[in-house]
């Protein structure tokens, strides 16, 4: 990840701290790791927050997905004949920085709330 400013909070645990870039640079790869999994594009120049933040708009998509029937196995991305397309997460796309694309997932889970529920799977 590219190195960002540091605020004085930072600096400060870090002097008091000497693993705390390690720590955080962990977590931060943590994060990706699992945003990749999902079948998503991190390109390694986000910021830490943004990351965060993507991560939880995910997590939303897919407890809405879960809430309306869908099956994050059969719905996802990488599936070739999803149940729904609407439970499938939306692309990213190429050169989309992270907060448009927040706002695109944050659109589609909104979009989901008023997508009727699978008969087969009515909560």
């Amino acid at each position: 990840m590219a190195d960002e400013p540091r605020d004085d909070y930072e600096e400060l645990e870090s002097a008091r701290d000497p693993h705390r870039k390690e720590e955080r640079d962990a977590a931060i790869a943590e994060v990706a790791a699992r945003l990749r999994n999902r079948g998503l594009t991190v390109t390694g120049g986000e910021a830490p927050e943004d990351l965060a933040n993507l991560l939880e708009a995910v997590e939303r998509f897919e407890r809405a997905v879960e809430a309306h029937g869908g099956d994050l196995m059969v719905d996802d991305r990488r599936s070739r004949e999803p149940d729904d397309p609407h439970f499938v997460l939306p692309q990213r796309n190429r050169g989309e920085g992270v907060r448009a694309y927040i706002t695109r997932v944050d659109q589609a889970t909104r979009q989901l709330r008023s997508h009727p529920p699978r008969p087969d799977r009515t909560p």
